[in-house]
């Protein structure tokens, strides 16, 4: 469902050039949670907002739910629900709105939309603040309103980037339980975090990035057979040191 192969971007710098990812591969499957890890800097952000068709790629190529990211970007758009710590939530509009607008922008039909935006706010227990403005809310919705913002068209792949930064302990199990139940509906799912009892919980398997370069890629299991380590946090330390 995701194919990245030798994936490049580098941007002008004094002197020449600095590249932020160089070369990456690895390949995603339907019912998957692929887990992205690296330090800050490491060029996870920058792959992703690759694959969202944010960013165009140097060198390389990528193609997401059989589309390619450069020359089929509208059709990569309309099959990824893409969601970062950075909520990017309107203050004067509501949650309903918020979730409504895109998807309308989606061009989701008035009655399936109505159906979808009822089935959302119900699983993300949203219904309680639905009518509360961007500006009043806490951090915890705004990233429920952005979960369901990214599912409003029930796209076939997801792109996580760190959706639990900032957020409390209930909030976070929220965000993990839903991730679940994402993946047991078939999603394709990249799911980026530096936090490593979230990967331990989620991830089938994990690629971890360090200076643009992915240094290590498979399970959990496969990596600590691999580097003689049982935990995951020193292993990531051992590897990106």
């Amino acid at each position: 469902m995701i194919e990245v192969r030798d994936l490049s971007k580098w941007f002008p710098a004094p002197g020449g050039q600095k590249t932020a990812v160089d070369a990456v591969r690895f390949t995603v499957y339907p019912g998957e949670v692929f887990g992205l890890l690296g330090p800050n800097g490491a060029g996870k952000t920058t792959t992703l907002r690759m694959l969202c068709t944010v960013l165009t790629p140097s060198a390389g190529t990528a193609s997401v739910a059989g589309f390619d990211v450069v020359t089929e970007a509208s059709e990569v758009r309309r099959h990824v629900g893409f969601l970062s710590a950075n909520t990017g939530v309107y203050d004067r509009m509501t949650a309903w709105e918020m979730v409504q607008y895109y998807g309308r922008l989606n061009e989701i039909p008035p009655d399936v939309l109505q159906q979808r935006l009822d089935d959302l706010f119900t699983i993300l227990k949203m219904n309680d603040f639905r009518d509360v403005p961007g500006g009043k809310m806490s951090t915890g919705m705004k990233q429920k309103v952005s979960i369901a913002r990214a599912l409003v068209n029930d796209p076939p792949v997801l792109i996580f980037d760190e959706p639990t930064a900032g957020l409390d302990v209930l909030v976070q199990r929220a965000v993990l339980d839903n991730i679940r139940q994402l993946r047991g509906q078939g999603k394709t799912i990249i799911f980026s975090t530096h936090i490593m009892r979230e990967v331990e919980k989620l991830c089938d398997r994990v690629a971890v990035m360090s200076r643009g370069k992915i240094i290590a890629c498979g399970t959990l299991n496969d990596l600590r057979e691999m580097y003689k380590q049982d935990d995951l946090e020193e292993l990531f330390f051992a590897l990106v040191s």
